[in-house]
């Protein structure tokens, strides 16, 4: 006789920031199209994505050489967490981007100096984080070396300086 099957697995909703991610490339998308069919609209379109984790790992000297930091607030380790998981994902956030994610009411909600605080203590790579986001744009196809720069450092689109939107597009090979 053979042992009882446990039931089937339900499928897994998204959850918040799979729904919050799912919706600002929709969004992203939707105004790349607008912008590359001649839409009116500013130089940039609103696109929020994620990207690959650049947390710059301490050296155990470094570490015993610096006071014992205090203790984060249970809000604070989840800014951290939360930033930490965006920037993980490989689709690229300029910090500007990451800090709207993590403030606003659609996104995480936290408070300003939880979002700084969150992203202080992880010291991204933001040119890693701007290849990062040259590629997803790339992969959409119709940009130019111009509009990608204009879509990299874009205040509606990606947010990057323009010296990091530079950096990206040269590793990209544009």
């Amino acid at each position: 006789m053979l042992p009882p099957q446990p039931p089937p697995r339900k499928r897994k909703r998204l959850g918040k920031r799979g729904a919050i991610i799912f919706a600002a490339g929709a969004f992203a998308f939707l105004a790349i199209v607008i912008v590359a069919t001649g839409g009116s609209g500013d130089n940039g379109t609103a696109a929020v994505s994620s990207s690959a984790s650049a947390a710059v790992p301490s050296s155990s000297s470094a570490a015993a050489e610096a006071p014992a930091a205090p203790a984060m607030t249970a809000d604070q380790q989840q800014a951290v967490d939360s930033a930490q998981g965006y920037l993980g994902e490989g689709q690229g956030f300029s910090e500007q981007g990451l800090l709207n994610q993590l403030t606003s009411s659609a996104g995480e909600g936290f408070t300003m100096s939880q979002a700084e605080l969150a992203i202080s203590n992880l010291h991204p790579d933001w040119d890693a984080q701007a290849v990062d986001a040259a590629k997803g744009y790339i992969q959409l196809g119709g940009f130019s070396r111009a509009s990608l720069i204009q879509q990299l450092t874009s205040s509606y689109g990606a947010g990057f300086t323009e010296a990091q939107a530079e950096y990206a597009v040269n590793k990209v090979g544009m």
